[in-house]
């Protein structure tokens, strides 16, 4: 996200990068419950309903004021994460998580999703690398992770003019370049 941030910086754009759950001084003491503890600590719907008052309080606090000063806004995750998360990956039902995220977000949805798609295992090690103390997604089974991926999967199929799937395997500078190429083929003013 600081490579991407960093590009649109040089292409003249002011940007504001951000994350979920977080992103807002209440947000991000949600975030902590959230990230923190055994991998079942929470269920599904205990999951789901912390992660949209974090969303609430981050759209309405961070994301909306970035917007409406011109900015773009990048965040790491947002709604769609919480149907692939928490609908798919812990199963609970779609339509009630679609009411908690129009609540959350007043409707607000990206214009641009981008799904950085690796290999399971590959995306955990990574994952595990750069999160320290924040595992607890990461200690669920495979399975979980598994129907995550599918979940973004269905996502992105049922919606392909917003989303954008990132081979996400390889060197950072070669991800880097298929984002830029991704940016620019759905916002073709900055190519």
């Amino acid at each position: 996200m600081a490579r991407l941030a960093d590009w649109l910086r040089g292409h003249g754009q002011t940007v504001v990068a951000t994350r979920e759950p977080g992103g807002s001084p209440g947000a991000e003491e949600i975030r902590a419950l959230f990230v923190s503890g055994g991998a079942d600590r929470w269920d599904g719907a205990t999951e789901a309903l912390l992660v949209s008052a974090a969303r609430r309080d981050h759209v309405r606090k961070t994301i909306l004021p970035a917007l409406e000063s011109g900015a773009w806004v990048l965040c790491d995750r947002f709604a769609d994460s919480t149907l692939a998360y928490q609908g798919y990956g812990r199963g609970q039902p779609l339509p009630m998580l679609r009411s908690l995220q129009e609540i959350a977000t007043d409707g607000l949805l990206p214009s641009l999703t981008l799904w950085l798609d690796l290999p399971l295992e590959e995306g955990l090690r990574r994952a595990a690398q750069r999160r320290g103390g924040e595992a607890r997604f990461e200690g669920l089974d495979l399975g979980f992770h598994r129907r995550v991926a599918e979940g973004f999967a269905a996502l992105a199929a049922a919606e392909p003019s917003r989303f954008r799937r990132i081979d996400a395997d390889g060197t950072p500078e070669a991800v880097s370049a298929r984002i830029a190429a991704a940016i620019c083929a759905h916002f073709p003013d900055l190519a």
